[in-house]
């Protein structure tokens, strides 16, 4: 059996832990809504996809920058 001490240690541990599951929540919300309204993405997944997406058009882009750089290095002989 535990003793009287125990117990309210332990109810101050399970208060703790409720404290922090409550702020991480609060922080899950925000970050959330953030998500929403920087990025219109409703759930992590779709981020994810978002991501690819505009790694997939920064390669693009790299890539054309790359091909303008040698077009104009060949027509100024630089």
């Amino acid at each position: 059996m535990k003793t009287e001490q125990e117990l309210l240690d332990l109810k101050q541990d399970i208060d703790e832990a409720k404290g922090k599951v409550s702020e991480l929540k609060g922080r899950e919300k925000r970050l959330m809504e953030q998500l929403t309204d920087d990025w219109k993405c409703k759930t992590v997944k779709e981020a994810e996809k978002t991501i690819t997406t505009m790694e997939k058009e920064v390669e693009q882009l790299d890539e054309q920058i790359k091909q303008g750089v040698e077009q104009l290095e060949e027509k100024y002989d630089v």
